[in-house]
């Protein structure tokens, strides 16, 4: 008998929860930005913490890794089966869009009037990306460009993301990991349309924002086994050494800019789809994965004049 099939149920499904909090590496996705880009010549620079919640991650994880793992653990060779199905499918899941609280920082700078520059480092994930406002005045709260408090704002902007996915690190998922030899590397690109209003002049107290979002994903993935075999004999399974997949997401979010001049907290929450498309699995297996994705976020910001407007 296995040594996993004597734990409680309770047990069990504690260790599929669990799973849910592990950290791993994907872009940030929580969009806390406002219509009106880093005034030329100033920094901004802040910090998020976020939770991704994407429902077809829940769906196909916790119990099919912990099933997963109560079958390939400490077991010199295994069998091709449904459970190992299943694993391939929990790890691609988890990689595409894993449920696990998230963090990042990040620093912008105004370039000209009407376009900053921005990285943001996602421990794992590196974003750099660039604002375009075309709409609003472009003053700061010391020399505004508008008089009037409760401008508009609009801005576009292109971020690109990239980042080298792995499973979690936690107790029996390890040794499955490494028994799978599954490994995958992801690019994003996200485009970002961002209308905000202001509070006060210039933003001083903050801003109120919404908008939508489009990203597409390029997502790179291998399956290298070992000691994996058919269930009719002792014949290896082949190794899935690349493959290639790529799929868009489209979003919406809103988020609020509440503070004073130099320091403000931005609560916010971006909601997106993806069809993530199918994906070749080992044993000529695929499997087609598609779901929501919900972003709840609070962040603080810090605005850096420098005097060289």
């Amino acid at each position: 008998m296995n040594k996993f099939s004597s734990l409680p149920a309770a047990l069990r499904l504690l260790a599929g929860a669990s799973l849910l909090f592990a950290a791993s590496c994907t872009a940030p996705r929580a969009i806390v930005s406002t219509g009106k880009v880093t005034p030329r010549g100033e920094f901004k620079i802040g910090g998020n913490m976020a939770f991704n919640v994407a429902t077809e991650t829940l769906g196909k994880t916790g119990s099919a890794l912990v099933e997963a793992a109560k079958s390939a653990a400490n077991q010199d060779s295994v069998f091709y089966d449904q459970t190992i199905e299943k694993l391939q499918i929990g790890a691609l899941a988890y990689v595409l869009d894993p449920v696990r609280p998230t963090s990042d920082l990040y620093v912008r700078y105004g370039v000209i009037d009407r376009l900053d520059v921005g990285y943001k480092y996602g421990f794992g994930s590196h974003v750099f990306d660039a604002m375009y406002q075309f709409m609003g005045p472009t003053g700061t709260p010391e020399n505004p460009g508008s008089r009037a408090a409760g401008a508009t704002y609009g801005s576009i902007g292109l971020q690109f993301a990239t980042q080298r996915s792995k499973l979690p690190s936690i107790p029996f998922l390890d040794n499955v990991t490494d028994f799978l030899g599954f490994e995958a590397r992801r690019h994003d690109l996200i485009v970002p349309l961002v209308f905000s209003k202001s509070l006060g002049v210039e933003e001083e107290i903050g801003a109120i924002s919404y908008g939508v979002v489009y990203a597409h994903s390029f997502f790179k993935y291998g399956f290298q086994p070992r000691n994996l075999f058919y269930s009719a004999g002792r014949l290896a399974l082949p190794a899935l050494p690349s493959a290639r997949q790529d799929f868009g997401s489209f979003g919406a979010f809103f988020n609020a800019k509440l503070g004073y001049r130099y320091a403000y907290f931005i609560p916010a929450l971006s909601v997106y789809y993806q069809n993530y498309g199918e994906y070749q699995l080992l044993n000529n297996a695929k499997a087609k994965l598609s779901g929501l994705t919900f972003i709840p976020s609070l962040g603080v910001q810090f605005r850096v004049p420098t005097g060289r407007r």
